[in-house]
């Protein structure tokens, strides 16, 4: 589903609640957050009953705080790579964005085709900064299983981070893939049946 991700007005509880409406009703839910969307998911399940939450190479919240306070406090949230990288700008008012496809390959796509390259950027859109400076508003996790999958060669959230949060907060062993940020684009197949063997 599209979210939000231009409104400056947007956070991850109005993404949340896009999501929910997206959604059939349905009794044995499985959802996956990549990326940023790790802040939607659990919100998600506080809305509605959810079987298991799926973490995606994904930022995990940290209950009343928001992002931009958990990168202040911790930078490793973040690859090297993202957090320097020249061709990542952000407008006066916190949207980020890519400058050209390159440098988004850099980050997300190291490991894909340059058709595959072509066909991501030209559908990724600026993103703003509601969802980084919207406080979690949880103080506890929804019902439901957790998993985190996390990408040994991810650019963009680091995968020694990723290792870290997934037991300390979500209390999980994380699975690990080969390959970059995305892998529903450069691994669909491996990806696909990952995610089979958690939903079971």
């Amino acid at each position: 589903m599209d979210l939000p991700c231009e409104d400056p007005g947007a956070g991850a509880a109005r993404y949340a609640e896009v999501v929910d409406h997206s959604i059939p009703d349905v009794r044995d839910l499985v959802v996956v957050g990549h990326s940023l969307a790790g802040l939607t998911i659990p919100l998600v399940a506080a809305r509605r009953p959810v079987r298991g939450l799926v973490y995606l190479c994904a930022i995990v919240p940290e209950f009343g705080r928001s992002l931009a306070d958990q990168v202040a406090a911790d930078p490793a949230l973040y690859d090297p790579v993202l957090r320097a990288h020249p061709g990542r700008l952000t407008a006066p008012d916190g949207t980020t964005m890519f400058r050209d496809a390159a440098a988004a390959r850099d980050v997300f796509y190291h490991d894909c085709t340059p058709a595959d390259v072509a066909w991501a950027f030209a559908r990724l859109r600026p993103q703003a900064a509601a969802p980084r400076r919207e406080p979690c508003p949880l103080t506890a996790w929804p019902a439901g299983e957790k998993a985190y999958i996390l990408c040994t060669e991810d650019r963009a959230v680091s995968p020694i981070w990723s290792c870290r949060v997934a037991r300390e907060r979500l209390g999980v062993e994380p699975i690990e893939l080969e390959g970059s940020h995305s892998p529903f684009i450069s691994r669909p197949e491996i990806l696909a049946s990952v995610l089979d063997r958690v939903a079971r």
